[in-house]
């Protein structure tokens, strides 16, 4: 556990020397919730409440995570097109070591991430309640879901495509499939497809705990949990045959 403690650490080092897609992971749901929120203040009284702050910060705060995947992705990419991931292959950490050591750095800045989100919700009128601390330890499987996306698609692809799918994909699917800007019951068939995938089930689970409505987060969060347990399982297998070839 010190040697993924340690590897961990130097994952961190390599975050932070690009502070830019730090800004932008942290400002981009900041940049949604003040202006679906304005949009929301401008609706007349009687129209539909879409952007109402209760229902719209657990949507923004999920999509806000895929952006996560982006940053696991390019981080185990990057080292994987150097020479640097030779001689990490050379030290004494499994695959499973090295995946942890990639994700534990990357999960403590989401979390960061959502309690700014939750924290600019209360300013523009969410009621504060300690369902709100609910809300961000139900939001941790699907920070944890999207880490793993991330390092599954940096260990099968170079750093470009892997920007390609964990940058445009899967925050497209997210957008639109998650229920986080209309209700899914309005794309008809899409809903059956929208509810196939982690994203839909981590909003409504989100939406259930700060809404106090605990027997509300289950199943949907057991959907997220096993999402989130097959991708940390197939980044680690693929990671071990990416060191097995290597070698050979």
């Amino acid at each position: 556990m010190k040697k993924t403690l340690i590897f961990a650490s130097r994952s961190f080092k390599e975050i932070i020397r690009d502070p830019v897609n730090i800004f932008f992971g942290f400002a981009f749901p900041v940049m949604l919730l003040l202006l679906l929120s304005a949009i929301q203040s401008n609706i007349p009284e009687g129209a539909p409440t879409i952007f109402k702050i209760e229902y719209l910060t657990p949507g923004i705060a999920v999509f806000g995570l895929t952006f996560f995947s982006l940053f696991s992705a390019n981080l185990i990419a990057k080292d994987k097109s150097s020479s640097l991931m030779m001689r990490l292959f050379a030290s004494p950490l499994t695959p499973s070591g090295f995946i942890i050591g990639y994700a534990l750095p990357i999960l403590p800045i989401a979390l960061i991430q959502e309690i700014i989100c939750f924290a600019l919700a209360l300013i523009l009128g969410l009621k504060f309640s300690f369902y709100i601390f609910l809300t961000i330890a139900v939001l941790i499987p699907a920070a944890i879901l999207d880490i793993g996306i991330g390092l599954l698609c940096g260990s099968v692809f170079t750093d470009k495509q892997a920007g390609v799918v964990c940058g445009a994909l899967l925050t497209n699917l997210s957008a639109w499939l998650s229920g986080t800007w209309f209700d899914l019951s309005l794309i008809g068939k899409f809903e059956k497809i929208a509810y196939m995938l982690p994203f839909a089930h981590a909003v409504d689970a989100a939406r259930a705990a700060l809404a106090g409505d605990i027997s509300g987060i289950f199943p949907h969060l057991w959907w997220v949990i096993g999402y989130a347990v097959a991708f940390f399982t197939l980044a680690v297998v693929v990671f071990r045959r990416k060191m097995k070839s290597d070698k050979i």
